[in-house]
């Protein structure tokens, strides 16, 4: 079974972010000892169809805050949460909202790039030693990076699905709707959430136009899974398949507090296959895995060879 082809982004010559910044969304943590990487290094060369996993983890070294991580993380520094399915499927004003915050976060949100983890993933796949990547994250810095083994399994911010004709077109597209519509609309933007979201007041959004679908005048969404809304069956299916084809698991910059990543895990424990993790924190699954590493993703995959 194959999945639908996704739109790839276009990669930007660099980040709209500070370089200093980068990393302001990392957890506190220690270098990994050499002992560690070390049998990071024997246990990534002992399988030859690694299956990998990957989370927000990944991305905050690219300047993209995640939700959970221990004092940098949006729960930690905001009491916003994201938005709910049910809330943006019933209510006019909340995709009002929404879309006003995403048209002032898209700049920035889609201007980050690939770090050195995503860079080595991809050059795992060139080297046939990754068989497939199943990205939580919708950043789309996985696809920046080039990886073609690759499910988007929460979907992709770069994507707008049309929720009444199914219709899928660039988020890129939509930002040149939103700014034809609302040409006088200017407010002052705050912190750019993991979503791309932007925190503003509900008075500052009164006035935001919100297009409809061109196709039929169905609301548009982004191709992402909210919270409280389920992954495609069919997505959760093709990468079950690609897992049964795998000889060992990574899970990479994931807690794996959702279950939509984690049945995978649970998976591959039923499977009895190997499986390794890569995080600053700990995660759901510590207990199912032969190996644990705590470091930045970044620092440690770049001295790991795909042997």
């Amino acid at each position: 079974m194959r999945l639908p082809r996704r739109f790839v982004p276009p990669v930007r010559s660099a980040s709209s972010v500070p370089a200093g910044k980068l990393l302001d969304f990392v957890p506190a943590c220690s270098t990994a000892d050499a002992r560690s990487l070390q049998q990071l290094q024997d246990f990534v060369s002992r399988f030859s169809r690694l299956f990998v996993v990957t989370g927000a983890g990944l991305s905050t070294e690219s300047g993209i805050p995640d939700y959970r991580s221990e004092g940098v993380g949006l729960y930690a520094r905001t009491d916003r949460r994201p938005m709910q399915y049910a809330e943006f499927t019933r209510s006019a004003r909340s995709r009002q909202r929404y879309w006003a915050r995403n048209f002032l976060g898209w700049p920035q949100f889609s201007s980050h790039q690939p770090n050195s983890a995503h860079q080595a993933l991809r050059r795992w796949e060139e080297r046939g030693k990754l068989h497939w990547l199943v990205t939580q994250n919708v950043d789309a810095l996985h696809s920046k990076a080039g990886q073609r083994r690759l499910t988007e399994l929460h979907g992709c911010a770069h994507r707008v699905t049309c929720l009444g004709c199914g219709s899928i077109t660039p988020r890129e597209d939509l930002q040149w709707r939103f700014a034809s519509l609302n040409p006088d609309w200017s407010v002052q933007a705050g912190a750019v959430a993991p979503d791309g979201d932007v925190f503003l007041e509900d008075e500052q959004v009164l006035n935001f136009r919100v297009p409809s679908c061109e196709r039929c005048g169905g609301i548009l969404k982004p191709e992402v899974t909210f919270f409280g809304d389920t992954v495609n069956k069919a997505v959760v299916q093709f990468v079950h398949e690609r897992l049964a084809e795998a000889d060992a698991v990574l899970v990479v910059g994931s807690s794996l507090q959702v279950y939509s990543g984690y049945r995978f895990l649970l998976a591959a424990s039923d499977r009895k296959l190997p499986i390794a993790i890569l995080n600053i924190g700990p995660t759901r699954a510590d207990h199912l895995a032969e190996l644990k590493v705590r470091g930045r993703c970044g620092e440690v995959l770049s001295v790991i060879q795909p042997l």
